[in-house]
This record gives structure tokens, C-alpha cells and sequence, in this order.
């Protein structure tokens, strides 16, 4: 197996997470204080935690935060436009190119 697999699945894994917290966390807004969707989106944090913490021991700090953090970006704004119907501007999706060029560049970067 590629050196880089096992940290890309990781990375992937927790952007998943982030992402699906960011998500339920929204849902969960303006509820009572406890509820499923607000219950659900701390669980994933969590968990996403967790992969996080197997991704730094991976990878240095200075190349997975700014990937983690870029596509968890990004994967969350097409969330909102997607699945709850946010308007996103074409200066935000500018923004979210730019965002993913540096991922690459940083990316790009690592050594195997």
C-alpha cells in the first residue's frame, strides 16, 4: 500500500465527519438545547477528533491542518448549497478554488 493512502483515507474520513457535525449542528440550531440532531453532530465531532489525532501522527501539523481544514471548507459550503439550499455567491466559490488550489499546492509538497 502507497505511503500516502493511509493518511489521505484518514484526512478524507475526518472531513467526512466535520462535515456531517457542521451539518447536523445546523439542523439542530434553534431547537430545544437537547436534541437529536444536536446530540448527533457532537458525536461526530468526536469521532472526527479521533481521525484527526491518527492523521497527525501521520503527517506533520503544517501540511493536515490546512488540508483538513480547507476541504472540511469546502465540503461544508457545497453541503449548505446543496442540502439545505444556502446561496452561495460566485466570490464564495471563487474562494473555494482558491482554498483547493492551496490544498494541492500544500499537498503537493509532502514527501513520500
Amino acid at each position: 500500500m502507497p505511503s500516502y493512502l493511509l493518511p489521505s483515507l484518514l484526512i478524507l474520513i475526518t472531513v467526512g465527519l466535520n462535515t456531517l457535525a457542521q451539518y447536523l449542528l445546523k439542523l439542530g440550531s434553534g431547537q430545544n438545547l437537547l436534541n437529536l440532531y444536536l446530540v448527533g453532530g457532537l458525536f461526530a465531532y468526536g469521532l472526527s477528533t479521533i481521525f484527526y489525532i491518527l492523521v497527525l501522527g501521520k503527517l506533520n501539523l503544517s501540511v493536515a491542518y490546512p488540508i483538513a481544514i480547507g476541504l472540511t471548507v469546502t465540503c461544508t459550503t457545497i453541503t449548505g448549497a446543496t442540502l439545505l439550499g444556502e446561496k452561495v455567491t460566485t466570490v464564495q466559490w471563487f474562494g473555494i478554488g482558491l482554498m483547493l488550489s492551496g490544498i494541492s499546492a500544500i499537498a503537493s509538497g509532502v514527501k513520500q
